[in-house]
């Protein structure tokens, strides 16, 4: 098993937020399900930067955030590491800004010398109380979700899009009312371009050449096969049976993700999260 989780701002509450999910994974793991091999004990994530953390104005400003998010990453032992394109709030990443958040990772890696160490903040007394404290809050939060009947019954309920949603609307009117300083955007403005960042634009030919492409498909596949195929899913999606052969087999048969979702909508509906209240 392994995890994905974000980086964000806040960079030794981040380096503490991964060493708790490290200390709680090998906690759970070892007494609670009685792992017995030590290796099943070891935590490992992915993370990337925090795209929410990027602003559209003054856009640079966004390789120096996704720098020191990566770098709280690492510090804070994750395996695998993502970092985003400073031109994300305005657009999909460029070649320039892919190369940028690319570079990032390398210097990371080979000039800062990181992965030399394991847990190099370890034994620092800010780092470790914030850790364990972040570990307690994560294990009341565990208790909560428990004690309302699971995760299930969380989703039913609305606990978890209230939670953050009430997190969005705190941190944003921290914002507003400049408690929280966001460079650029409440304080250290310009008035310099917003768009002055070259905008990447998807050639409108790649839609045209992908229409053509799944047409020469719907042509050349067997109809009867793709019907045979859809059909049975949906008579399987029916009952407690698992789908995975029968996804397997109408994607064998050219079935595109389209048709397939299409037939599990027939028998599970679409979800439609309800409005958050705070």
């Amino acid at each position: 098993l392994s995890f994905f989780f974000n980086a964000h701002q806040n960079f030794f509450e981040e380096i503490a937020k991964f060493r708790a999910a490290r200390r709680i994974w090998a906690k759970h793991l070892r007494y609670r399900y009685q792992a017995r091999d030590p290796k099943s004990w070891r935590m490992r994530f992915h993370v990337q930067t925090a795209g929410c953390s990027l602003m559209a104005q003054q856009p640079e400003n966004n390789i120096v955030r996704t720098a020191y998010e990566a770098l709280s990453a690492v510090l804070g032992g994750a395996q695998s590491l993502h970092t985003n394109g400073y031109d994300e709030p305005l657009c999909l990443p460029a070649k320039e800004s892919v190369q940028i958040a690319l570079r990032t990772q390398q210097i990371l890696a080979h000039e800062l010398e990181l992965t030399d160490v394991v847990d190099p903040l370890g034994g620092s007394h800010y780092v470790e109380h914030l850790t364990s404290e972040m570990e307690r809050e994560a294990e009341h939060y565990f208790k909560r979700i428990k004690s309302m009947g699971g995760v299930l019954r969380g989703i039913e309920e609305n606990f978890f899009q209230r939670e953050i949603a009430n997190a969005s609307y705190q941190f944003q009117k921290e914002v507003e009312e400049k408690k929280r300083i966001i460079v650029g955007v409440n304080h250290y403005t310009t008035q310099e371009e917003l768009w002055k960042v070259p905008i990447f634009k998807i050639d409108p030919r790649r839609e045209r050449e992908q229409v053509a492409k799944l047409k020469r498909l719907k042509k050349k596949r067997s109809l009867a096969r793709v019907s045979k195929a859809l059909d049975q899913l949906k008579r399987k999606a029916e009952t407690q049976e698992n789908l995975m052969p029968y996804l397997l087999e109408s994607v064998e048969a050219y079935a595109t993700v389209g048709e397939i979702c299409a037939s599990l909508k027939e028998v599970f509906g679409e979800y439609r999260e309800p409005a958050s209240t705070f």
